[in-house]
């Protein structure tokens, strides 16, 4: 099976036993304030500035139950305006919240929702959710900013939350997409647009930096006690919680990390700021999949200096770890600190390891199985090989007829080398008893044949741009949610990318 983060870390700890069946109207959506009761300098209240003519572009019924929304509610008169920002739907309590980070490696001293509003909080079928309009308009926090999100941005952070959900990667969720005709100055001329993203919290590693750069240690403990009262209540009334939620923290984050790498996943903007406290993978803007392995490669074309590279990820990581503990130096001593962060290595490691081995259909752990991965992404790097078609054709391999490697054999260049490396490979298999009929469901539920890639989202944006069709928003949805099934239907989406996908750039404004 994919690897379930509900199951190895549930991201809401409080105690929940939800009725078996939550469906309400709009109208009747269950408001549960809980960040909008900490006082009002963590964020400012105010509403979404309105956009004209909001219409509805997409719609993931998956999400809804999540906010306890009944089935058909997206086809009400008012869904569009509502999640656009236009009308508030009763009981909400509209807020944008303040924080600061690192970016690229440099102290900000204030962020914060410049272009995010959260409606408020609602219970649904798996606890309280966080509705958060991004790109509703203006706050106290855009700085130069127009609060804006556009078109070809939202399609994208829609179809990865999405996308990194069913590939069992730990994140937030997106509901719908809204979109207007209002003109958005990027690069060139766009249209506004609204992705209604849900998380149980939207609380950052840069939120506790702010009051901790602030000389406000009152603040930092506020907000550690609000994070471990809601998320975190059975460290709550320890004399050690703060060390014990720190070092949960370091274990979420390196475990999210360990999937993004063990997918091929790069963020592309790993900026204290966009490090979820609860470990979740947050902010979508210039991600990509790896596509020709390069362990170097750079996503974001904003990121010239490589600072959040593919390989770099996991250190980077832990960079950002101890920008949060420094944060929370007002609560504990340095070396407990630092006692807790010593932890993310093995965690990495250890979860990493456990990954590579089920990429490669490996029951059992050798001790000198690395050098067998340091071979293969050695000849993969060298060969420019398809991440994910290379490890998904991998589960075909058979013991007992190399002959049969043809497929396989075409993803790389130097054929003579990946010769080599299979027969230790099989040599690998035979000596832990492995069968292939086995070992092949197993390799295809931990390799996935579907990935968002660039030039997906790309034909899905300019369809939706140029044409105003938004089918292909919802048929790579519906892809991208069963990404380990074979789906043969939709086998042209795991193809190689085409020739004018080598073109296509992303950057912060993507």
């Amino acid at each position: 099976m994919p690897p379930n983060p509900e199951a190895e870390y549930p991201i809401v700890t409080v105690p929940f036993n939800p009725p078996a069946s939550i469906a309400r109207t709009l109208e009747a959506l269950d408001w549960a304030p809980r960040f909008g009761k900490l006082p009002e300098k963590f964020y400012t209240r105010l509403k979404p500035t309105p956009l004209p003519g909001p219409h509805l572009i997409a719609f993931n019924p998956e999400a809804a139950p999540l906010i306890g929304l009944r089935p058909g509610e997206e086809g009400h008169a008012d869904f569009a305006a509502i999640f656009t920002g236009n009308l508030l739907p009763q009981g909400s309590d509209p807020l944008a919240a303040v924080y600061s980070g690192h970016q690229f490696g440099v102290y900000v001293p204030q962020l914060g929702d410049g272009r995010a509003i959260s409606l408020g909080e609602t219970v649904g079928s798996e606890g309280t959710m966080e509705i958060q309009l991004k790109g509703a308009g203006r706050t106290p926090y855009s700085r130069m900013g127009d609060g804006r999100a556009v078109l070809r941005s939202s399609i994208r952070e829609y179809l990865c939350s999405e996308a990194m959900h069913g590939l069992g990667v730990p994140t937030t969720r997106a509901l719908a997409i809204t979109g207007s005709d209002q003109p958005v100055i990027r690069e060139t001329v766009e249209t506004a647009a609204v992705v209604t993203r849900l998380a149980p919290s939207f609380v950052r590693f840069g939120s506790f930096e702010f009051w901790y750069h602030r000389r406000d240690a009152d603040s930092v403990r506020e907000l550690a006690d609000y994070v471990i009262r809601e998320f975190y209540p059975e460290f709550e009334g320890s004399e050690d919680r703060y060390p014990r939620f720190l070092r949960e923290v370091v274990r979420r984050t390196a475990r999210m990390i360990a999937h993004w790498q063990a997918v091929g996943f790069m963020h592309g903007v790993m900026n204290t700021d966009n490090m979820s406290i609860l470990g979740l993978t947050l902010d979508y803007g210039p991600y990509g999949f790896m596509e020709a392995f390069d362990p170097g490669h750079i996503c974001n074309h904003t990121d010239e200096a490589g600072r959040y590279a593919y390989n770099m990820q996991p250190q980077v990581g832990l960079w950002n770890l101890y920008a949060l503990g420094q944060a929370l130096v007002p609560l504990m001593e340095p070396e407990m600190i630092e006692a807790q962060l010593k932890t993310y290595e093995t965690e990495f490691d250890t979860v990493m390891n456990e990954l590579l081995r089920a990429k490669l259909g490996f029951s059992t752990a050798r001790d000198d199985d690395h050098e067998l991965v340091n071979e293969l992404f050695a000849l993969m790097a060298q060969s420019h090989a398809d991440y994910t078609l290379f490890f998904r054709q991998l589960s075909d391999l058979r013991q007992d007829n190399p002959g049969a490697d043809a497929a396989l054999r075409d993803l790389v260049i130097h054929r003579d080398r990946f010769d080599a490396w299979a027969i230790r490979y099989r040599a690998r298999l035979v000596s832990e008893g492995s069968i292939d009929a086995q070992r092949h469901l197993r390799m295809k539920a931990a390799n996935p044949k579907y990935v968002l890639r660039n030039y997906l989202a790309e034909v899905a944006i300019r369809k939706a741009r140029d044409e105003k069709d938004y089918s292909e928003i919802e048929n790579l949805r519906k892809l991208l949610m069963r990404p380990y099934d074979e789906q043969p239907e939709n086998a042209h989406y795991a193809a190689l990318p085409p020739d004018w996908a080598s073109h296509l750039e992303v950057s912060c404004s993507s």
